[in-house]
């Protein structure tokens, strides 16, 4: 077993590795949507146009998809704790900025800048918390991680509505001071270092793939707002669909890229990749509108919103410790596949019941579902993205997948947004609801697609990971991070 990526003992326990991860990948994932909710309130105190005000969520998910592999190659690179207390140090920083700013322009900044420290840290949590933990438990593990950052994205709404209708919005921001600065030393006490075999810097590919992103990224961001056949919307599609082709040939000629494309042969890490996108595409678009449903339409405080979205979005802290355990007796693929089938089901149903006079009760089965589907999925994807490569690729792979979940996120927004307009609108609560429908069961479809996407997982495999033939990894004896990988090394002997 190669030293750095060895299960790490006493000051990098698993217990400490877990707790240290979890909050750190909270943070990050809560961030993503907490703003929203308090959009409105930031604009009567700093003022700004509708575009400016979209821009304090933008801003974020912009450089935080588009550093996602950077920051898990530097890590890989100079070290994974030294990167995970440097990006954890940067999001902390400009978290206390953002909550200062003094307006519009300087939270817009501060965003973009909380965005980079994210995009540093958030991959390497993962690639941590594999190396603190023996392969038997992984999955369990895994299952904690999945269900706290699982609960940080679905709960983005309510924390952000409660923190602005109680205290003030400057509250969502200086929250993450406080366990920034507690989890800082505990990282450096309690994590053991870890670098990826044979790092170094892939210039070229981080140039076009950070490239690439930014502009799909701008351009779906930027499509609802400004219309897809605006000249910059379609300039951005076009030339980040351009670069992220030239980083894919790229890739597959260079000596060292920063992402093998080899990884892709492999069904395993091609199709939890596919089903990792996808899942984002139906679940943050559901999550964006039906948070304004419940306020706008149904007539619920921020806070009243998000209690009665606990079914759904509370569920994961129940259900996927328990997903983790079954898929380390039964695998991921039908743990991961059963969620994502729910997801699909629940929106679907939300679809269905759905209208401007609703009741809670009506409503609940729907929620519930979803929750058990969400709380199913996040857990067992890890675990099948970090199984699906060899140890000193785990880094890149966990930052790949983040970078795709990113990419979905906005892809969801923006595709069910522009949906709801073209079918309804806010003018009324029954337009409202006209436009909303036909989204939710654009979510529906695409998640049932995710589910799909799993089932070309190989139940059990009988070669190497993706690219075992690759002279780097000839004679590494392999950690198994799950059922699947643990079933590969036994065959091999």
């Amino acid at each position: 077993m190669s030293q750095q990526n060895a299960p790490s003992t006493g000051r990098g326990g698993a217990v400490w590795a877990l707790v240290i991860t979890s909050v750190a990948g909270f943070m990050a994932a809560l961030d993503n949507l907490v703003v929203t909710t308090a959009l409105p309130s930031i604009r009567k105190d700093l003022g700004g146009a509708l575009d400016d005000l979209e821009w304090t969520v933008s801003a974020y998910t912009l450089t935080f998809a588009v550093l996602l592999m950077f920051g898990a190659a530097l890590g890989d690179r100079f070290g994974r704790r030294r990167l995970f207390s440097a990006g954890l140090t940067v999001f902390t920083g400009a978290s206390a900025a953002a909550a200062m700013a003094p307006g519009i322009g300087s939270l817009i900044a501060a965003r973009a800048v909380q965005g980079v420290g994210a995009a540093v840290m958030m991959p390497l949590t993962l690639t941590l918390l594999t190396a603190a933990v023996p392969a038997a438990r992984r999955g369990t593990m895994y299952g904690i991680w999945g269900a706290v950052n699982g609960l940080a994205v679905a709960s983005g709404p309510l924390i952000g509505g409660s923190l602005t209708e109680h205290a003030s919005w400057h509250w969502i921001f200086w929250l993450n001071v406080p366990l920034g600065l507690a989890v800082l030393p505990l990282a450096r006490l309690r994590l053991a270092e870890s670098y990826g075999a044979g790092a170094r810097l892939d210039v070229p590919g981080t140039l076009l793939a950070s490239g690439g992103l930014f502009g799909v990224v701008y351009g779906l961001v930027r499509g609802p707002a400004d219309g897809w056949s605006d000249a910059v919307v379609l300039t951005a599609l076009f030339s980040g669909a351009a670069l992220l082709a030239g980083f894919v040939i790229y890739s597959s000629r260079a000596e060292h890229p920063m992402l093998p494309m080899r990884l892709f042969r492999s069904r395993a890490f091609a199709g939890i990749n596919a089903a990792s996108l996808l899942m984002f595409v139906g679940m943050f678009g559901s999550i964006f509108l039906l948070s304004q449903y419940m306020q706008g339409v149904l007539g619920y405080s921020p806070t009243e919103a998000g209690l009665r979205m606990l079914p759904w979005t509370g569920m994961p802290m129940l259900v996927a410790p328990v997903a983790g355990i079954l898929s380390d007796r039964i695998g991921g693929r039908p743990v991961v596949a059963a969620g994502l089938f729910f997801q699909a089901v629940g929106l679907g149903y939300m679809a269905v019941v759905a209208t401007a006079h609703a009741s809670y009760a009506v409503q609940l089965p729907a929620l519930m579902i979803s929750g058990v589907g969400m709380a199913l999925y996040f857990a067992p994807a890890a675990s099948l993205v970090m199984s699906s490569v060899r140890p000193h690729e785990q880094g890149i792979a966990s930052g790949a997948n983040n970078a795709l979940r990113e990419v979905g996120g906005a892809l969801g927004i923006a595709v069910m947004s522009s949906i709801f307009s073209a079918q309804g609108g806010y003018g009324s609560a029954q337009s409202f609801v006209d436009g909303l429908r036909p989204a939710l069961v654009t979510g529906s479809a695409v998640v049932a697609v995710a589910a799909l996407a799993t089932l070309a997982i190989p139940a059990r495999r009988s070669a190497a990971p993706a690219g075992a033939s690759d002279e780097q990894g000839a004679g590494r004896v392999q950690v198994p991070a799950s059922r699947e990988a643990a079933s590969l090394e036994t065959t091999a002997r």
